[in-house]
Formats: structure tokens, sequence, C-alpha cells
């Protein structure tokens, strides 16, 4: 046989490039259990689930070991079995085991192989003393009861986000997840992007729920509950509702939310479309004036947070237009101002940050909020399986006006790029199909975390880059002020692979989020109007409802901004 092998329980595995065993193992089929490992963070090896026996009887770590021609291992002996079941006994012996009443039940890895593996008691008394709650953050609960000491969220947060607000404290049997000294959530340096929750394999950290809230206002008759759903959410919700991963479901999206008291249903694109239109004229003007050079996008609000405290000086060169959700709530207040009925505007979203967003002093007006509520995807779905709906049964339906049409450019609002290719498609003369189509080759699509790219406007060049996940913009941000790099337009989005991959979407994996960004380019294709000034809704917000209003219905001063 030509190529190096190993033997994985007697069968010869040719080995390609795999960093670890571990890899190797899952592409033969042997779903080998871990709680602790993800391929795209550094390996910790702290839960020792997925231990391997090699041929001499000596047991090693297939997360951490790396394949080597003429190794032989085995996965599933007696010795192994045993040892996985301890180390199950164990992690339970020291959880909160109110598993039916748990946000996670049903998504807990924990739970998941204890049931895997026959776990029907637990021979050790549990021990540990009551642990507090930290509900202080509007995005996030994390309760430390159900801790397993995994260290995906502390590695997430330090090595993908570059915040490092949570960390292991103490040592041995009192060692916990926490902040520094010990401080609550809402008051340390955390952004709210909630991709520790994201990694999370038990109840740990989680969303912080609103829908209990929104089902009184549901049910009050005296009150008109307005909804705007964002692009990135009608391909993340399929498939935990029994249709296809990434299959774009936004017809059955409205028609279900009608079903349950939504008065009016809407498309966050719309609002995508106001701030194409918005962020193009403030960059174009920035770079005639050729100053507060690079414009960074301010779509993202844990971006925004982010900047506030690590880069106060580059507040300046954040963009002052507010994100789609923000831009098209305050419309939706403004348009709904002279209404009989108490006005509720509700946005359902793919990010935990957002819930933060609509909580800021700049966003509302006589103390009054422009978003009111902020449920996520995890939530939506809770509120259908809650209602009984039939969500394969439903028969799709068209948003309402007369906020009903929005562009092709709105929708890629969802993946990382897809800000910067809506500004292009706007600014580029020439407006020609085969100039459209070739942008998609253009290298702004693609789950890269850092993508460059430069188009020429008139007779200058613009050199554009596309980053998502915050560790890779604060890099980025460093090189530029070393004078290592130059940008004239900066998209940004704190979730690696953008909205669809945001904490709020059901957890996807790389396959995952190939099919959900197919599935926004897929309804871009499908959408007649391609750019957002193509809309004739934008013409006649600008000479309508937004005359004379434009700045203060679209823009904001961010306090960190002065």
């Amino acid at each position: 046989m030509n190529g190096q092998f190993m033997l994985i329980d007697n069968m010869p595995v040719e080995i390609k490039g795999e960093k670890n065993i571990l890899e190797l193992i899952r592409r033969v089929g042997i779903e080998l259990p871990t709680l602790c490992y993800y391929s795209e963070l550094s390996v910790y090896g702290a839960c020792r689930m997925c231990m391997v026996e090699n041929k001499w009887g000596d047991m090693e770590a297939s997360c951490s070991t790396p394949p080597k021609a003429g190794m032989e291992i085995y996965t599933n002996t007696p010795r192994l079995r045993k040892y996985r079941k301890m180390i199950l006994e164990l992690l339970l012996s020291d959880h909160c085991r109110d598993c039916t009443t748990c946000e996670k039940n049903g998504h807990c890895k924990l739970q998941e192989l204890a049931q895997r593996f026959g776990i029907k008691q637990i021979r050790f008394n549990n021990t540990s003393e009551t642990r507090q709650i930290d509900d202080s953050s509007v995005c996030i609960v994390k309760d430390k009861s159900k801790c397993i000491l995994c260290g995906d969220c502390v590695r997430v947060c330090d090595e993908v986000q570059n915040v490092g607000a949570i960390d292991f404290v103490k040592r041995g049997s009192k060692m916990s997840v926490g902040t520094a000294f010990d401080e609550p959530l809402a008051e340390s340096n955390c952004v709210g992007c909630g991709q520790c929750a994201a990694v999370c394999p038990t109840g740990a950290i989680v969303i912080k729920r609103d829908v209990a809230k929104l089902w009184k206002e549901l049910s009050d008759k005296d009150t008109k509950v307005v909804v705007q759903i964002a692009p990135a959410v009608r391909v993340g919700i399929s498939q935990e509702l029994g249709q296809k991963d990434g299959e774009n479901v936004m017809g059955k999206i409205v028609s279900v939310l009608r079903k349950m008291g939504f008065d009016e249903v809407f498309d966050t694109s719309t609002g995508a479309d106001l701030t194409v239109l918005e962020e193009t004229g403030e960059f174009l003007a920035r770079l005639e004036k050729n100053e507060k050079l690079p414009l960074f996008t301010s779509c993202c609000p844990a971006w925004v947070s982010y900047v506030e405290k690590n880069h106060k000086d580059l507040m300046q060169n954040v963009s002052t237009c507010r994100s789609p959700m923000q831009m098209f709530s305050s419309v939706i207040k403004e348009h709904y101002s002279y209404s009989n009925k108490r006005v509720v505007s509700v946005a359902i979203m793919p990010c935990t940050a957002k819930k933060f967003e609509a909580q800021r002093d700049e966003f509302k007006e006589d103390g009054v909020p422009s978003v009111d509520y902020v449920i996520t995807t995890q939530e939506l779905i809770e509120m259908i399986k809650e209602s009984g709906i039939v969500f394969s049964e439903v028969e799709p339906e068209a948003v309402d006006m007369p906020f009903g049409v929005n562009s092709g450019a709105g929708v890629i609002f969802g993946v990382t790029g897809g800000v910067t290719e809506a500004v292009i498609r706007r600014v580029l003369d020439d407006k020609s199909t085969p100039t459209l189509r070739a942008l998609a080759f253009n290298g702004v699509r693609g789950m890269e975390g850092v993508k460059e790219t430069s188009i020429t406007v008139g007779e200058r060049v613009i050199k554009i880059a596309v980053v998502s996940g915050l560790k890779n913009a604060d890099d980025l941000v460093k090189r530029i002020k070393t004078g290592e790099a130059h940008y004239d337009f900066i998209e940004v989005m704190a979730c690696p692979g953008g909205c669809i991959c945001g904490a709020g979407q059901p957890f996807a994996k790389a396959e995952g989020k190939l099919k959900r960004s197919a599935g926004l380019y897929e309804a871009d294709r499908m959408s007649s109007i391609k750019r957002s000034e193509e809309n004739p809704l934008m013409m006649s917000l600008y000479s309508g409802l937004l005359k004379g209003k434009v700045h203060k219905l679209l823009h904001v001063n961010y306090k960190g901004r002065e």
C-alpha cells in the first residue's frame, strides 16, 4: 500500500494530514465522544472522554495526539467504556440535574453522552455548595452549577474574540469559570457576542430569554405588536424545525408569526437597504474629504462595543449609521406613531448582542426604546414549538406593506462580506448583469476570517477588508495603527462567518455554515431587485416619512465617540 497508514480498531486508515487522531477517527465514521473539543479552538484536553487505547494497553487523548504511520489504536474496549462512564458519573455528581427545566434540555452534550453510555444512577453525592446565577447581562445568563470546566467558553472568548471577559479562577475543587474579581458580567469587558454560550456544551452559559414577556404583549388586545425578521434567521431556523439545513424558510416564518398573533410582519432586509444608502453616502463623503478613514461598518453591536472598550480612538472611524435593525425600528415607530394602540416593536435576530443594542440610551426616545424586544432565532423556535404549530405544514406568506419590498443586497447582510458586496453594488458605475455576477468572485465571499479586495471608483482605487471574529478585527486594527496595512473601507462582524453564525442561532458546524451562506445567496439570486438604490420603497421613504428626519432616525452619536 502507498501512503501512510495506521490501524483503528484493526482497520487500516490512511493518514491525510489530520492534526490529531480524533479527526482521523471521525473521518472513518466513528463518533468518539468529546466535551471540550472544537476544531476552531486550541486543544485543551480537559474532559478525557476521547481517550483511546493503544496496542500496549496505554491510553492516550486522541484530541492531542498526532497520527503516525504504524500506530495501532482501539476506540471501544471494555476498559475505555468503563473509563468514560466513570468520567460522566463524576461530572454529573457535581452538576445540577434539573434537566427538564434547563434551557439546554435536549441540546446538552453532557445529557446526550449520559444517555449514550446508559448512565441511570450516580453513585456519588453532590456535595457542591449552591452557586449563584449571574443574570446581570441583558444578553446571556451564567450558571456555575452547570459548568463542567471544559474551558470552551474561556478559549472562544480569548482565542477567537480577543475579549478575555472570563477565565478560570481559583484552583483544585474550588476552580470555576468567572470574571476578573468575580464582578457581574454586565460590569466586565464582555461585549455580549454570546459565542461563549454558542460553544458551551451544557446549560452553564445560555441566551437570556424574553419569550414570557413577549407572550403577554401578544395577548394584549390594546397593543399592536410589529415584528421584523433579520436576514440570517430565514436560513438558521430551518433544520431545527424539520426542514433542510440552510433552507430559506422566510415565507413560513411570516405565516407562523401571524398565527402566533403578531399584527404586522416585516423583513429587516428593508432596513439593510437603508443602511446601504446611508453608509455608502457617508463613505463617499469621507473619501472625497480624505478624512476619518478607514470607515468601519456599524451593523454589529458587539463590534461597536469592542471598539468603545478597546480602541476608543477609532470610534470616529466607525460609521454613524444605525444598524439595519435600529434604522428599521425607528421607521416603524415613526410610521405607527399615530396609532390608537400602544405599539410594541419586536426584532427577531441571530445575535445576542442585539439585546444589548436595543437597551442603549442612544436608541431611546424619552426613555422609550425603538426596539422593545429582541428575541433570538432560538427563542423563536421555542415559541413555535410551544404554540404547537407544525412548521412543515405551514403555507408560506409574504411580509406586510407598506414596507414589503427589499433588495437582494439587503438579504446578503446576514453573511460575512454581504455588507461590503451591497456597498460595492451601490458605488460601482457599471450596473450591468455581468459586473454584478463578477462580484461573486472578487474576494468578498467565503468563510475566511479576513478577506481583502479592491475596486476602482472614478480614478481612485479603494482598498477594502472584510473581517469576522473580533480577534481578527483586533489584529487588523493593530496592523493599521503600525502602518503595515491601509484600507479605505472595513466591514467587521463579531461572529466568525457573520450573522448566520450568530450566538442566537442554533449551533452550526462548518458544513452548516456553508449551507446557510448558500441559502442567503440563493435568495439574492431569486430577487428581482439586486441593488438597494433600485428598491422603489427607498424613494418613497426619503420623499415621505424620512423627509427632514434622516439624521434623527437613521444615524446615531455613540457616547464613546464624544
